[in-house]
């Protein structure tokens, strides 16, 4: 069990909190998890490797003119 888990249990056992269950349907499809991490884990690598320097260039920009609230560079 994990600790987080145990920790909780104890608690709501201690505080005599009811315990939530799950309501019928909730429960996640393992299978679709796991697809949808490996998806997630090899797509911003793949994304990458399709864009040219230029491409990934201004990307780059616009992302750090958002993060400092600038506006981003114009080609003009």
């Amino acid at each position: 069990m994990d600790l987080n888990r145990l920790a909780a249990d104890i608690v709501n056992d201690a505080t005599e909190e009811e315990k939530r269950i799950p309501e019928p349907g909730q429960e996640k499809n393992a299978a679709a998890v796991e697809l949808g991490r490996r998806g997630g884990l090899k797509g911003g690598k793949a994304r990458a490797e399709k864009l040219t320097p230029e491409q990934r260039q201004e990307i780059a920009k616009r992302a750090a003119a958002a993060r400092w609230g600038k506006k981003p560079p114009t080609d003009d």
